[in-house]
């Protein structure tokens, strides 16, 4: 699914114009990339996903044609988790699962 198919199957879900869903998802990645980019907090859709920003430790490496040791510097990088609602939709090839109703309250007693 590219771009352009999200945006429609999100207008047909939210009952929106395809502009109005484009929008808004633009949205969405503008402020994920702003916060991530920050570094000062993690981006969190629980049970969907998170995005967080992890910095990556210099190290040495070694040229594969030559040998010689090189210096890998300090690099930031963007970690990607899926969550349980992601994860079991993935695993039964569907929907995610619609959470469990809420229990029914015990009936009171007049005593």
């Amino acid at each position: 699914m590219n771009k352009s198919d999200l945006i429609a199957a999100m207008a047909g879900r939210a009952g929106v114009s395809s502009k109005d869903a484009g929008a808004c998802l633009d949205a969405l990645f503008d402020v994920v990339a702003d916060v991530v980019a920050a570094g000062e907090e993690k981006v969190n859709v629980p049970g969907w996903i998170s995005f967080e920003q992890t910095i990556r430790k210099a190290r040495m490496g070694r040229n594969p044609q030559t040998g010689e040791a090189l210096h890998i510097p300090e690099s930031k990088a963007v970690k990607v988790s899926a969550g349980s609602k992601l994860k079991a939709a993935a695993k039964s090839g569907g929907a995610a699962p619609e959470a469990p109703p809420e229990p029914e309250a015990a009936p009171s007693s007049s005593w």
